[in-house]
C-alpha cells in the first residue's frame, strides 16, 4: 500500500500487556528506503512513532473493524443496537464523518451463514451496511462495514 504524507492511518499493534492494540494517526513521512512511515499518533504529544509499512491500513469506513469476545452478543437485539454504538465509537475515534448510521434493530437480517446486518449508513455519497459475523471456533464477533 502506498501513502503519502497527511494520510490518515490505523496502525494494529500489540499493547504492553500483549493485548492486540488499534491506534490512529497521520502520516507525517517516510525513512530513506520508504519501507517505514513516521506517524504521528492521536493524543500522543511524546513524538513520532517509525511503523513498517506493512503494519499500516488506511482509514476508511471499510476498514474500521471490531472483533469482541461472545458469540452470543448477537442473541438480543439489546446488544445488537449496542454492538452498532462501540463501532460508531471506533468509527468517531478514527476520525470518520458517518451520517444517518441507522440501526435495523427491528428489521436486521441474518443470511445462511448467520450474519447479520445490524445497521445502514452513509459515508460521503457511499451507503454503507454493517455486518456482524460470529466466528464459531473463537466465540467472537466481527463487526465491519461494506458496501450495499
Amino acid at each position: 500500500m502506498y501513502f503519502q504524507p497527511g494520510d490518515r492511518v490505523r496502525w494494529e499493534t500489540t499493547g504492553d500487556d500483549g493485548l492486540p492494540l488499534v491506534r490512529y494517526g497521520f502520516v507525517g513521512g517516510f525513512d530513506s528506503d520508504h519501507d517505514h512511515a513516521v506517524v504521528m499518533l492521536d493524543g500522543d504529544v511524546t513524538g513520532d512513532i517509525v511503523v513498517d509499512l506493512s503494519q499500516l491500513a488506511p482509514v476508511t469506513i471499510t476498514t474500521i473493524e471490531l472483533s469482541l469476545q461472545g458469540a452470543d452478543l448477537l442473541d438480543d437485539p439489546s446488544l445488537r443496537e449496542a454492538l452498532v454504538n462501540l463501532w460508531s465509537a471506533e468509527a468517531d475515534q478514527a476520525g470518520l464523518e458517518i451520517r444517518s448510521l441507522e440501526c435495523l434493530n427491528g428489521r436486521a437480517t441474518v443470511d445462511a451463514t448467520g450474519t447479520y446486518t445490524l445497521a445502514e449508513m452513509w459515508a460521503g455519497s457511499e451507503h454503507y451496511f454493517l455486518r456482524a459475523s460470529p466466528h464459531h471456533p473463537t466465540g467472537t464477533v466481527h463487526l465491519k462495514a461494506d458496501l450495499s
